[in-house]
């Protein structure tokens, strides 16, 4: 057994350890509570993870004496990963919303801020790193950067999105009556939000550098509108769950086939700054990868309702998740074979069992400081 096929049994046992499925004509009905979303969420950070190492070790676009396969079924499967953080975020606020008297009220100070908090945090740590590690600042740079409209993260893009989707959420709920209609008017921010994305080329600059930016995001309104219709759409899945589940594994394999031609059909690329056939081929491979998202996060709720996952190293991975994203990827680039394609690394480890753990563990540690860090600021924060 090499280390590769190891690898691939540690990460099943991991996954599946602890969980427990459902007698027939039992289901798990917590398949979408706050605990089995979280260790969702969980599952997501550490593929998230993989992902990054993968497109430093595997990535095509490196130059060839750097790549080293392995982990290459993990190098596209960042957007679908990071659609379960959206769609989990979308549903919680959904149940929040419904459950907790006068949610809305202080809303900014309890849910915004603390997010708003941990990217500058993460952007002034990293500046900081990226200062240390030699790369070339004018005064401007630092303060664009210190601003966080050019990110020194580059995994923070996700902490610009959410915010600013829970600027719709608040907006739409705040000022409709009507639960439908505000769920409506989030589609339509998140969409105008696409719209604006695709219009920009790729750059590595300022925000929104490439498509990742957005051909996840509409997990969040669609979990907004499965937790409004949760009951209704579980009953009818218990009804005939066996086709359902067949349904939804045979949408995700259709799903990306169909996005695999769109992007390789019109892509995301060719740039050329406001031309509206470039805009309307991003939205399209956008869309077909939206499917992909859809079809997975189905996939994902159908197994849950009859098989209840969590450990403890899941379980830490969730609540660890946000800081964990946050603080992973600057040891990807630490031990890489370069430092963001600007300097040196701190040391390049070629081997690829050793890069991962090396990653991991110290990803790991991060999160649990960064946590803390942040916690003590938005506790002093909290109480300005």
């Amino acid at each position: 057994m090499d280390w590769l096929d190891l690898f691939y049994f540690l990460l099943g046992a991991l996954l599946c350890w602890g969980a427990k499925g459902c007698r027939r004509g039992q289901w798990n009905s917590d398949c979408t509570s706050l605990g089995q979303t979280k260790t969702l969420e969980g599952a997501a950070a550490l593929g998230v993870a993989l992902h990054h190492i993968a497109q430093k070790t595997c990535g095509s676009w490196h130059p060839r004496q750097y790549i080293v396969h392995g982990l290459d079924v993990f190098v596209d499967m960042g957007y679908i990963l990071v659609a379960v953080f959206f769609f989990c975020s979308g549903l919680g606020l959904y149940k929040s919303v419904r459950t907790k008297p006068d949610y809305l009220k202080g809303f900014f100070r309890r849910r915004m801020l603390p997010l708003v908090i941990a990217f500058y945090l993460s952007e002034w740590l990293h500046l900081g790193v990226r200062a240390l590690m030699g790369e070339r600042m004018t005064a401007a740079d630092v303060l664009w950067y210190l601003s966080g409209l050019r990110l020194a993260n580059m995994n923070a893009w996700y902490m610009v999105a959410l915010p600013l989707f829970y600027l719709f959420f608040w907006l739409a709920f705040r000022f409709c009556r009507r639960e439908g209609a505000a769920i409506g008017w989030v589609f339509l921010g998140v969409l105008a939000y696409t719209v604006g994305c695709a219009f920009v080329d790729h750059q590595d600059v300022w925000w929104v550098r490439g498509e990742w930016w957005y051909n996840s995001v509409i997990l969040f309104p669609i979990g907004l509108l499965f937790g409004r219709h949760e009951e209704a759409l579980l009953r009818r899945f218990r009804r005939g769950y066996p086709v359902w589940l067949g349904l939804s594994l045979v949408g995700v394999f259709a799903a990306l086939r169909l996005a695999g031609a769109a992007v390789g059909r019109w892509g995301y690329y060719g740039e050329n700054w406001g031309d509206p056939m470039k805009v309307l081929h991003r939205l399209g491979s956008a869309g077909a990868q939206w499917l992909v998202c859809a079809a997975v996060v189905l996939a994902c709720v159908l197994v849950m309702m009859k098989c209840r996952f969590g450990n403890r190293a899941l379980t830490w991975l969730g609540k660890m998740s946000l800081d964990f994203y946050l603080a992973h990827g600057i040891f990807v680039e630490l031990f890489g074979f370069s430092f963001l394609d600007r300097a040196k690394p701190l040391y390049y480890i070629r081997s690829v069992p050793l890069f991962l753990l090396t990653v991991l563990a110290c990803g790991a540690v991060s999160a649990m400081l960064f946590r803390r860090l942040r916690m003590a600021v938005t506790r002093l924060a909290g109480h300005v």
